[in-house]
């Protein structure tokens, strides 16, 4: 493998310099060097990118997604800069693709939350696991025992049951939401928990889950709460730019539902700003599935959106790098780590839109 040389500004790390040598990082210049000798490479490197929040292996019809799809998924990551994912629910552990025939080498790693779990009409046809209440303690350990140590639970969604009354509602009882979280927690996994509803909040926060995903209905008092609980927020802003189409679907015939995605659009821009303000641990993720969403509006897309909806550029990228891996559990500049990097010409703390043009993508010291 060749050896690199890295230098220029090392967000992260104190460093001002690192070799990859072997795939692996090194603070000390290699004393055997290939024929070749070393490759410079010069610009703001960061550890690579984390999608905190995608889909590689969910499908959203009955039939499972190809392992030619997964991989097409994983690519569509890597060239934007993304060289981590927590895959936050799918049918498919994306990481079942790598075979003696297919190496994981020059892939993100993956951590899969096992398959979304959720009530019968209470979220997206065919891709979680339906339960009911009484049942989902035990879906969440056995959901636990097949990830790779987070689960996904959906916390709120409409009740069309209500008719024109329909609006987010949560979907379990609270005490069987406390059980859950500790079952998973009991069998080695952290929780995450959609959630769009305030109604919601104040059960997950009481259950201790481990990170809210998407938090609409977060209050300052809620954030503040999850900052101190070390709770991680997850914004998915390209997401919940999304609610005037939500609402627009809704239309007529679900006018409570539609009228509260419309408000809490109305105050995206403000609420994102108390979850500055309160300080939030945040992680970064795109909520994308197909390649062709990952093209369109991967990871690189949504700090861009991040930032423009009031999200500094600084915590964006600490979030969608060093910070959030180490949130959770990824590598960054350590001696011996595997050589994950992404490097931009431009600062993307000074102009986010860097992110949209990465120079070069480095997993476990491959240049891909």
């Amino acid at each position: 493998m060749p050896v690199y040389h890295l230098s220029g500004a090392l967000r992260g790390s104190k460093l001002h310099e690192v070799w990859i040598a072997d795939g692996i990082i090194c603070y000390t210049q290699p004393e055997s060097l290939p024929a070749s000798g070393i490759e410079e490479i010069r610009g703001y490197i960061y550890p690579g990118l984390l999608d905190a929040h995608t889909h590689p292996g969910v499908s959203r019809t009955a039939e499972p997604v190809s392992d030619a799809d997964v991989l097409e998924r994983l690519a569509a990551c890597r060239s934007l800069g993304v060289t981590a994912i927590r895959d936050c629910g799918g049918q498919r552990n994306p990481n079942d693709v790598f075979t003696k025939d297919v190496s994981p080498q020059g892939y993100p790693k993956v951590l899969h939350c096992g398959q979304h779990i959720a009530r019968y009409k209470r979220y997206i046809r065919y891709m979680p696991i339906d339960v009911e209440p009484s049942q989902l303690p035990e879906e969440a350990a056995r959901q636990a025992q097949a990830s790779d140590g987070w689960i996904k639970i959906v916390g709120d969604w409409i009740d069309r049951s209500l008719g024109t009354q329909a609006d987010l509602r949560p979907l379990w009882p609270r005490e069987v939401l406390i059980d859950a979280v500790a079952a998973a927690h009991d069998n080695g996994a952290r929780v995450a928990v959609h959630s769009f509803a305030r109604s919601t909040i104040d059960d997950l926060l009481d259950a201790s889950v481990d990170s809210i995903e998407h938090g609409t209905g977060m209050t300052p008092d809620h954030l503040l709460e999850a900052r101190m609980r070390g709770i991680l927020i997850d914004p998915t802003v390209c997401q919940i730019s999304r609610f005037p189409e939500f609402a627009a679907d809704a239309g007529s015939k679900y006018p409570v539902y539609r009228d509260t995605m419309l408000s809490m659009d109305a105050h995206r821009v403000e609420h994102i700003a108390m979850m500055v303000d309160v300080g939030v641990d945040f992680l970064m993720g795109s909520d994308t599935a197909p390649a062709h969403e990952l093209r369109e509006r991967g990871l690189p897309v949504e700090l861009v959106t991040a930032v423009r909806n009031g999200i500094p550029p600084a915590t964006v990228m600490a979030a969608a790098s060093f910070a959030g891996r180490s949130r959770l559990g990824f590598s960054n500049w350590e001696q011996g780590a595997p050589a994950d990097f992404v490097v931009y010409d431009n600062d993307p703390e000074r102009d986010i839109s860097a992110v949209l043009k990465p120079t070069h993508v480095l997993i476990d010291g491959i240049l891909v």
